[in-house]
């Protein structure tokens, strides 16, 4: 199951990670050839209209009446039960303008790459590996995912259980399930209303969660979108992908280590629909070259759907060895020297399903290649 503090870039991390995201479209064997206009990095809305009936506003005790019957009936919760709960819940002003923070300058990967690979953050996951060993080799053994990528994964999120986030999850989520904020653009109405949906589902899938785990829901803490754990998993993918690591009849991300890393690991191998998720012993990327008299090419999706040929095609070539039946998508990325060019393989399109940023990912495989001692290329 958007990767928020210790810097700011944190900040961002810990609102969008392990958090479900709309179905990619359907992989095609022969992708289009033709230059694409939507990149994949502003792909993550791609959802069914909203019909224009939806947006017309809904009064707040209505809304939480109909979200008190609804989610009782959904999970078999007693609507005496939501309602105290939700007594106790607060809006928060400070969640409210977290979501309505306008837009940062877009990093270059140089200056965004800095943020998260330092050298506190590499020696503090190699410390994290040594001091998890046995856990982490067990859980890379029986799901695939290397140690170092789930650590990497705790490192960007939570700098390694450093921060996992101030807020009540509950108010967190009641105030952007009834309170999202709407910025009266008309363009950005059916996106905020989608949203405010969304953290309406996640308020309801936390009722569901807590009675499935035996939490106390309302003294759960996290991040300003409801996101928790090391691993920052918001409740549907806590509900989906967590998994009880040692055995002992529950599943705890907050401070069991073995449930921790087993549940980070089988998001990766799961989350991806019909694509699939992470591939046992398969690359992430490849650095690509360019061709003089070639047009720059921006995929739709991270999805890896070009073969070797087709991005030949389009003038791409390896700078390293590939599997010759592989197949990528392409990554650009503004570095210090200049544009780099990455063919990222279905490894690389995993990590986008924890967070949908191609440098995010880029800066969870090599923090990942850092920690476990390999030699990554300069930014």
């Amino acid at each position: 199951m958007m990767r928020r503090v210790i810097p700011c870039l944190l900040v961002l991390a810990l609102a969008s990670c392990a958090t479900p995201q709309p179905p990619p479209p359907a992989s095609s064997a022969t992708p289009s050839a033709a230059a694409t206009t939507t990149p994949a990095e502003t792909s993550v809305e791609r959802v069914a209209e909203v019909p224009p009936e939806a947006l017309a506003p809904v009064d707040f005790p209505t809304a939480r009446a109909q979200f008190v019957r609804d989610t009782a009936a959904k999970y078999g919760i007693a609507p005496a039960e939501i309602e105290a709960t939700l007594a106790k819940a607060q809006f928060l002003d400070s969640v409210v303008a977290a979501m309505s923070r306008p837009a940062e300058r877009v990093k270059p990967w140089s200056e965004y790459r800095v943020g998260f690979l330092t050298q506190a953050r590499i020696d503090g996951g190699r410390r994290f590996i040594a001091e998890h060993r046995d856990e982490l080799t067990r859980v890379e053994q029986q799901y695939g995912v290397p140690a170092e990528v789930i650590v990497s994964i705790i490192g960007v999120e939570t700098n390694y259980g450093g921060f996992t986030g101030r807020h009540k999850v509950l108010d967190a989520l009641y105030t952007l399930a009834f309170r999202y904020p709407r910025s009266g653009n008309p363009e950005r109405a059916a996106y905020e209303y989608r949203r405010e949906q969304f953290f309406r589902d996640e308020l309801a899938q936390l009722f569901a969660l807590g009675r499935e785990e035996q939490l106390d829901i309302a003294t759960l803490t996290g991040s300003y979108a409801g996101a928790m754990g090391l691993g920052q998993f918001m409740p549907s993918s806590y509900r989906e992908f967590a998994v009880d690591g040692n055995g002992d009849g529950r599943r705890d991300l907050f401070t069991t280590y073995p449930d921790i890393f087993a549940s980070i690991a089988n998001y990766f191998r799961k989350k991806g629909g019909e694509r699939g998720g992470w591939v046992p012993g398969g690359a992430v990327v490849a650095r690509a070259q360019l061709q003089d008299g070639f047009a720059e090419f921006n995929p739709e999706t991270w999805t890896p759907d070009y073969t070797l040929a087709q991005l030949a095609e389009k003038g791409y070539r390896p700078l390293e060895p590939v599997a010759p039946d592989a197949t990528a998508t392409l990554v650009q990325l503004d570095g210090a020297d200049g544009k780099q060019y990455w063919l990222g393989f279905q490894n690389y399109y995993a990590i986008t399903r924890y967070n949908n940023s191609k440098m995010y990912a880029m800066a969870v495989h090599q923090l990942s290649q850092a920690i476990a001692g390999r030699e990554i290329p300069p930014a």
